[in-house]
């Protein structure tokens, strides 16, 4: 069975979209390289960077299962019904859309038991792939409840100074992580840190 990692593209200072959920420049790395990179849906492969292309393949394609929340579900309108990375979308929510436009042809589920219910549905439809559990509340729900194995960073040279973070209001024990692989991209640095496991 694959991993779970929590993956975003975050500000120096910890944000991944400002109030008004814009990202500014956190995204221009996605088309700052020649290498195309599907992660998902073919119609929205990035253009990166050699190196970003290769932790994108090495290390997000992997992912065949995702875990969001409805916030991001609803600004992106469930990507019209495609996964944006992976086969299967997992959706927690307190309660699933009545009327969506995908809903019969889309494979996303909605989950209403929580978190680490999602994970482990993901988990089941990932097989041997890994599960991307998307950062923000979703995320650190996920990390609370110790169902992550894997935190992506992906980290642009930008202070936002306020907005939506990394790690929602992650305010529990000290978490240990190991040391960090790091990966240098253009205008951007991804680092992967694994969850210290008790």
């Amino acid at each position: 069975m694959g991993k779970v990692f929590v993956d975003a593209t975050v500000s120096l200072d910890g944000f991944i979209a400002d109030e008004y959920d814009g990202v500014g420049p956190l995204f221009d790395w996605y088309n700052n390289g020649d290498r195309a990179v599907a992660l998902g849906d073919p119609t929205r492969a990035p253009r990166v960077t050699a190196a970003s292309a290769a932790y994108l393949e090495h290390d997000v394609r992997p992912a065949q299962a995702i875990v969001i929340g409805r916030h991001l579900f609803d600004i992106t309108n469930g990507w019209d019904g495609v996964p944006p990375a992976g086969k299967h979308v997992f959706v927690v929510t307190h309660e699933p859309p009545k009327e969506w436009a995908y809903a019969d042809s889309a494979p996303f589920t909605f989950v209403t038991e929580g978190v680490a219910a999602a994970v482990e549905l993901a988990k089941d439809s990932a097989g041997d792939g890994d599960v991307s559990v998307s950062a923000g509340t979703t995320g650190d729900q996920a990390i609370r409840a110790g169902v992550v194995d894997e935190l992506h960073c992906n980290v642009v040279p930008v202070l936002f100074g306020s907005g939506k973070r990394y790690f929602g209001g992650f305010d529990g024990a000290p978490l240990m992580l190991g040391n960090p692989r790091v990966i240098e991209g253009d205008r951007v640095l991804h680092l992967i840190y694994r969850i210290a496991k008790p």
